[in-house]
């Protein structure tokens, strides 16, 4: 291993309890790094044994620096082995390379402080010559059990460090070389030089890229100067947010309504929409509910797809998907009624998509009521996802149509959504009903609808 490490850089993770099913890791780049090791390995059997170890919390502390992953792994019957994975160090240059590249984009650095691997910087490293993710045979084994190539301990720490990388991805820049501390002074000095010079590249390039100041003056791109903090000012006091919403005046009055308006579902229209400019106000200062709450439903919004990739903000409310938003908060009955009705569906039908969206808003409606085929990388996906997710004694027979898997010879069924999530159901009558929340982890899905049981289905 060479030697590129900076003087401090190592972290030492307090041992992780242990986890029963579900997969090991939910990013992209926690299952990049347990795809190296399962590409690498030689004898299946023994990252099954070593999985089995990890689960079971037999993975002591975990000592991160550059080059080396360390742990000591326990047997069954006590016996302790100290385990190392190597990894390769970028040296110098390639480390100058990578920080010219995380500069060049303040969303690059903005992900990685948000705790998120950006895949453009893979995909940007890449074309450089530069593999920030492991690949075959970049997990060097090194074990007191002796064994040549990954034996269950090795295994077992590979596993446990991807549930760390699922945290922060600054753990696989350590290995690589550089500690976070150290990359962000390094990235900070990098930006403020690049400031002081007027903004990156040449004149030719700063034009092209939008960079030119007032009057054709070398500036900080508006990218930029928002990624350095150092170089905005300080940010006026929020508003005071006020303690309830506005309520709408009575509309009830003497003078008789104009030909098809109705003052009580307009003062019902009106509350609505002071209750919903209340609660983003509250969100956009930091102290309400979810952002997707309001902008059609918890979970309305996704941002990564089944197969990894980005997804838009959530569309606007049709009229049908609005008038189960206003059922789903029990108005009275006249009203739930008339949205039933104004919606084209029957009470029965409208009970369930109320049950579906209080579970996720308007990605749970399209969950109940749409069906989607998932394209092949999506099946791959979901097929990886469900393998994962049980040991292979445990899995469950299921049977697939579409993007709804059934469990044979139970009432119960997975259904997946276009955001990679997966959704709890239960047969009620001759109905499929919402059984509970989604989750990325599919074994946890079909747990909470055989919580919910027979009964949980027409709750």
């Amino acid at each position: 291993m060479s030697g590129y490490g900076h003087e401090g850089d190592e972290r030492t993770f307090a041992a992780l309890p242990p986890t029963q099913g579900g997969a090991f890791t939910r990013t992209w780049w926690g299952r990049a790094w347990l795809k190296a090791l399962e590409d690498t390995a030689l004898d299946g059997r023994q990252l099954k044994a070593g999985r089995r170890q990890a689960r079971a919390g037999a993975v002591g502390a975990v000592s991160v620096r550059p080059g080396r992953i360390t742990a000591v792994v326990k047997d069954r019957d006590g016996t302790a082995y100290r385990s190392d994975v190597l990894v390769r160090e970028l040296s110098e240059e390639e480390w100058e390379r990578l920080l010219d590249l995380a500069v060049d984009s303040a969303g690059h650095i903005a992900a990685l402080l948000d705790r998120e691997m950006p895949p453009h910087l893979v995909e940007d490293a890449a074309a450089a010559g530069l593999d920030l993710l492991p690949g075959i045979g970049d997990l060097d084994p090194e074990c007191g059990c002796e064994a040549w190539d990954h034996c269950p301990h090795t295994s077992a720490l590979c596993y446990q460090v991807a549930r760390l990388l699922d945290e922060d991805p600054f753990v696989l820049l350590l290995m690589r070389g550089r500690g976070e501390r150290t990359l962000l002074d390094q990235l900070q000095a990098r930006s403020a030089s690049r400031a002081a010079r007027g903004g990156r590249g040449t004149d030719d390039t700063r034009e092209a890229e939008g960079a030119e100041g007032v009057g054709g003056m070398p500036g900080v791109s508006a990218e930029e100067a928002y990624a350095a903090e150092f170089l905005l000012p300080p940010l006026p006091d929020p508003p005071v947010v006020p303690d309830t919403p506005g309520r709408s005046p009575s509309l009830d009055t003497e003078t008789e309504p104009a030909p098809g308006i109705d003052p009580a579902a307009l003062e019902f229209l009106a509350s609505d929409a002071s209750d919903r400019a209340h609660r983003m106000l509250l969100e956009a200062l930091g102290g309400g509910t979810s952002g997707a709450l309001m902008a059609g439903g918890v979970g309305a919004g996704g941002t990564s797809g089944a197969g990894g990739g980005s997804w838009a903000a959530a569309a606007p409310l049709t009229v049908a998907q609005d008038a189960v938003r206003l059922a789903s908060d029990s108005p009275a009955p006249w009203l739930a009624s008339r949205l039933t009705s104004g919606s084209g569906r029957t009470r029965a039908e409208m009970d369930l998509a109320t049950r579906a969206w209080r579970f996720g808003g308007s990605a749970a409606l399209a969950v109940l009521e749409e069906e989607w085929t998932p394209d092949t990388e999506a099946l791959m996906w979901a097929g990886a996802r469900l393998s994962e997710a049980w040991e292979d004694d445990e899995r469950p027979v299921l049977r697939r149509a579409g993007a709804r898997w059934t469990v044979v010879g139970a009432e119960t069924q997975l259904r997946l959504g276009e955001d990679g999530r997966w959704w709890p159901y239960l047969k009620s009558g001759a109905r499929w009903s919402p059984a509970g929340p989604p989750d990325r982890d599919p074994a946890t899905a079909l747990a909470t609808a055989l919580a919910a049981g027979p009964t949980g289905a027409g709750g």
